[in-house]
């Protein structure tokens, strides 16, 4: 990411919307500074009834950072009552036009649709959730991030400041063939004449194919490192006209044999 696009992805205003119900408040600050990432959450509202018991543990953590509770009473039973809240806000928010974007944070299938509308609508949709997500809300946004890499990120930082024991790996994923398939048909799909493809656009691409495609899934911070573990791709890094970073492609190595 160069100097300017890193300039146009802070200027982005994303609205955070965080089912209360449905998601646990013990990584909050993770999630917060995850968004970060991809704009400035110019508006952050979660939603539950707080009258109950069971949201309390979030009371501390929304001073913390400035999240606004929206109440929404529970009027029948077993519901998600944050659902039609939620949705109502996202669609007023839409109209004002005073975001670029959407950061939905739930694990409810409910909200697949309001993803999906967004998305017509032209704005940009991040969903934060956990593993038991239903793959249907999952790709309905753009780029789908699990809590549990929060988790893994925030107890590798704790690790690291505590010098204790280094963080276990329960909810790493295995880099299956099916990933190694979708990889190598992404760098055919970009590839040149020769067999290279720019790894920031396979980065891209693999993310519109499958929103929830993330390396710290795997156990990688980034795509580099997670590539290069995988027998199967060359890599070359190559200086850029300006010579200020290095640019990094890929190949499939099947296609350099069938080139010999």
């Amino acid at each position: 990411m160069n100097e300017k696009e890193g300039m146009r992805i802070m200027d982005l205003r994303i609205a955070v919307l965080i089912d209360g119900d449905n998601i646990p408040s013990a990584y909050i600050k993770e999630m917060m500074e995850e968004v970060a990432k991809y704009g400035n959450p110019t508006i952050k509202r979660i939603y539950g009834d707080w009258t109950k018991p069971n949201l309390s543990r979030w009371k501390n953590v929304l001073l913390e950072n400035a999240i606004t509770p929206i109440q929404q009473y529970g009027y029948t039973t077993g519901k998600n009552a944050t659902g039609s809240a939620m949705i109502i806000d996202a669609m007023d928010i839409l109209y004002s036009e005073k975001v670029d974007g959407f950061c939905l944070v739930s694990s409810d299938s409910d909200f697949t649709r309001l993803a999906t509308r967004l998305r017509e609508a032209g704005m940009n949709v991040i969903g934060i959730g956990e593993k038991k997500t239903p793959h249907p809300f999952i790709v309905a946004c753009d780029r789908f991030i699990y809590i549990e890499i929060l988790k893994n990120q925030a107890e590798e930082n704790e690790a690291e400041v505590t010098e204790s024991k280094p963080r276990q790996t329960k909810d790493i994923d295995k880099v299956t063939p099916q990933v190694i398939k979708l990889i190598a048909a992404t760098v055919s799909d970009l590839a040149d004449d020769d067999g290279w493809a720019f790894l920031g656009d396979v980065g891209n691409l693999l993310q519109k194919k499958q929103p929830n495609f993330d390396s710290r899934n795997y156990g990688f911070q980034k795509l580099t490192p997670l590539i290069k573990s995988i027998q199967k791709f060359e890599i070359d890094q190559r200086e850029s006209p300006k010579g200020r970073f290095k640019l990094i492609y890929v190949k499939n190595k099947e296609s350099s044999n069938r080139g010999k």
